[in-house]
C-alpha cells in the first residue's frame, strides 16, 4: 500500500511539473544566510593565517640576507687588512733628500703603510696605502687611498685611486703594539700605543676597532705584521719595475670594494 502511495505521489509531481514547476521546486532547499556568513568567515580566517605565514617567511628571509651581508662585510674588511697590512714593508721615502719619511705612520684614526699587489692585479708593485675616517654628506666612512710608491720622472704626477672601505661608521680606532722606546725594557716586551709616528721600525701588531651606526657588533681585529724591524730599502728584495703609465685604475682594490 505504501509503495502504491509513493508511486501515486511521484506520478502526481511529474504530472504537475509538466504544467507548473512551482510545487516541486519549492521542496529544494539552498544555503541559508547564516551558513553563507559562517563559510565566508572561515575563509577569511584561513586567508589571514596564510598571508601571516607568508609575511613571517619573508621577514625571516630578509633577516637572513641582512645577516649574510653583515658577515660578508666583516670578512671583506678583515681580508683587506690581513692581505695588505700584514705584508707592510718598512721602507723609507728617500726619493728626495729634502723629504725623507718612514713609510709606516699610524695615528688613532688614520694609518699609512706600503704594501704590494699581486702580479695579477692591475696595480702591481709597491703601493702607498692611506686609510682614514672621513665625513661626507653627513655620513662617516673609512676611505682607502692608493698611490704608487716609487720615484716618478720629472713632470709626472701620480694618479691616486680612492675607494670607500666601510660606510655608516660611528667610530674607528687604531692601536699599535711595540716597544715604546724605553731602553730598559726587553726586546720581547711591548705596550699598546695610540700613535706610531717618527719611528724607523714598524709595530708588531695593529689593533682595529670599528663601530657602525646601526649598532651591529664588529669583532676586534688584531693584525700581525710579518716584517717589523727592517729600516733600509736595500734590505728588502722587492720587484718594483712596473711603469705608472700602465696602471689600470679601473681595477678595484683587492678586497676593498665599497660596502653599503
Amino acid at each position: 500500500m505504501r509503495k502504491t502511495l509513493a508511486q501515486g505521489t511521484r506520478s502526481k509531481c511529474q504530472t504537475t511539473n509538466s504544467f507548473n514547476l512551482a510545487p516541486c521546486t519549492l521542496r529544494l532547499r539552498g544555503f541559508t544566510l547564516i551558513e553563507v556568513l559562517i563559510a565566508m568567515t572561515l575563509l577569511s580566517i584561513m586567508v589571514v593565517l596564510l598571508f601571516s605565514s607568508l609575511k613571517i617567511c619573508a621577514d625571516s628571509w630578509e633577516k637572513g640576507e641582512s645577516k649574510i651581508t653583515d658577515v660578508n662585510e666583516v670578512t671583506v674588511v678583515y681580508n683587506f687588512f690581513q692581505r695588505h697590512l700584514s705584508a707592510a714593508k718598512p721602507l723609507w721615502n728617500d726619493f728626495s733628500e729634502e723629504d725623507k719619511t718612514f713609510s709606516f705612520q699610524g695615528k688613532a684614526q688614520s694609518l699609512q703603510f706600503v704594501s704590494t699587489f699581486p702580479a695579477s692585479a692591475g696595480r702591481s708593485g709597491l703601493q702607498l696605502f692611506s686609510i682614514k675616517m672621513q665625513e661626507e654628506d653627513n655620513e662617516r666612512l673609512v676611505k682607502v687611498t692608493i698611490t704608487p710608491f716609487f720615484p716618478m720622472t720629472e713632470g709626472e704626477e701620480w694618479r691616486k685611486e680612492e675607494v670607500s672601505l666601510i660606510k655608516h661608521v660611528s667610530d674607528f680606532k687604531l692601536a699599535y703594539f711595540g716597544s715604546d722606546g724605553n731602553e730598559s725594557e726587553s726586546e720581547n716586551k711591548g705596550v699598546w700605543l695610540d700613535e706610531w709616528l717618527a719611528r724607523d721600525v714598524q709595530p708588531r701588531l695593529v689593533k682595529i676597532n670599528i663601530e657602525l651606526e646601526n649598532g651591529i657588533f664588529w669583532p676586534e681585529m688584531i693584525i700581525e705584521l710579518k716584517v717589523a724591524g727592517v729600516a733600509n730599502n736595500a734590505d728588502l728584495e722587492i720587484d718594483n719595475t712596473n711603469n705608472p703609465d700602465n696602471t689600470d685604475n679601473s681595477e678595484n682594490i683587492d678586497g676593498a670594494e665599497a660596502v653599503e
